[in-house]
């Protein structure tokens, strides 16, 4: 897989340059916001002029006169008219609110704090107070900015969420390119060990020394098969969970430090369970030896199989010096790693393992200083 750079920098540049569309759009509605209340502001003060010259004229009112039309053609602005008689007038408010006198005084301090109360004079005198509030259209341009930042919100979530699964997906590939290719350059040695075994059977060497070789190769081809099978589906096969772990454990009993003290126990004699012994094999043997490398080389490693309702639990302990609580999720990221060599993959390979191929789930039981213990839980078969 080759890194292309200038999509990396092609999707930067998407990303700001829709931010900066989303700032402008947000920019120009706050302006609009503005400039709409100034004119409501500006209606609502030809509506008082008119108002001062209908009281002061009341007697000579003509029908279609323009303070009429001014009076009429206003709908959509909520209004209170105080009197200087403490005598009330409302406008464009629902009839069965207009009775309410609860209601209009919670709507006189509501208008008080949206907009500044007009004052209605006379050639001095005070004739009234108008109290208006927000039209519709405003309170729904009000609300459009704050709707317009949840979708900016939401935009960056998705984008964020797609950069995630897109490194995701070049991290498996890459990984999984990796593991194919080490298989192929493990296949040529391989087959060249093979023939020089069979050469030495033939120059009749001492039979356990070509059996102990013939075991190192099958266990190569064994890591052939794991590392081939990394990036593609296994396929399962109905095995019994107690002969398989005991096989991977023996197997790297044998192989041990006698410093590390092996034990191992079932609660059940059998149980079957779809697995993949080859890749089930690897993820035992990774948390034996990672268990090993916590105790330094030195301890006790245990496995514990114990039966969970339709579940079997497959128990991995050891007496190392334990995993903080905060990293017990981020151990099986790729790329963490205690150690001072290693790139931090075995356990995310356990995981994948056991959670993508097997339909199981890993997780860290309890850490502590007296030691760890790892879970593994997959489905019984019968």
């Amino acid at each position: 897989m080759q890194f292309n750079p200038k999509s990396k920098i092609s999707n930067i540049f998407l990303l700001v340059g829709s931010f900066i569309v989303v700032s402008l759009i947000l920019l120009n509605t706050n302006s609009f916001f503005k400039t709409f209340k100034e004119e409501e502001r500006l209606k609502m003060e030809i509506w008082a002029t008119a108002q001062s010259e209908f009281l002061h004229s009341a007697e000579d009112v003509d029908l279609g006169s323009l303070h009429l039309k001014v009076f009429q053609n206003n709908t959509s602005t909520p209004m209170i008219l105080i009197n200087k008689d403490s005598t009330i007038r409302i406008n464009n408010i629902p009839a069965e609110k207009a009775s309410d006198s609860v209601y209009i005084q919670k709507k006189l301090r509501q208008f008080q704090n949206e907009n500044t109360p007009v004052s209605i004079d006379q050639q001095g005198e005070h004739l009234a107070t108008l109290y208006y509030g927000n039209s519709e259209v405003l309170n729904k341009l009000k609300y459009y900015p704050i709707a317009l930042l949840l979708i900016i919100f939401l935009f960056g979530a998705v984008i964020y969420f797609l950069f995630r699964t897109n490194k995701a997906s070049e991290q498996n590939k890459l990984w999984a390119g990796m593991a194919k290719e080490t298989a192929h350059q493990i296949g040529t040695p391989l087959s060249s060990l093979l023939g020089w075994n069979e050469l030495l059977k033939s120059e009749h060497i001492n039979p356990d020394i070509t059996k102990e070789i013939a075991k190192d190769i099958a266990r190569l081809e064994t890591i052939t098969e794991r590392f081939s099978k990394i990036g593609s589906l296994p396929k399962l096969y109905e095995s019994d969970i107690v002969v398989e772990t005991k096989a991977a454990f023996e197997y790297l009993k044998k192989r041990s430090s006698k410093l590390i003290h092996f034990t191992f126990n079932s609660r059940i004699e059998s149980q079957s369970v779809l697995i993949n012994s080859s890749l089930y094999n690897w993820t035992i043997e990774n948390l034996v030896k990672n268990g090993i490398d916590a105790m330094r080389g030195k301890g006790s490693i245990s496995i514990d199989i114990v039966p969970d309702g339709k579940f079997v639990n497959i128990l991995v302990a050891d007496t190392g010096h334990g995993i903080p609580k905060s990293n017990f999720t981020s151990i099986f990221n790729p790329g963490v790693t205690s150690k001072r060599r290693g790139w931090g993959l075995g356990l995310s390979l356990v995981k994948r393992i056991i959670e993508e191929y097997h339909n199981g789930k890993i997780k860290v039981l309890s850490s502590g200083k007296e030691g760890t213990i790892m879970q593994i839980s997959l489905k019984a078969h019968k």
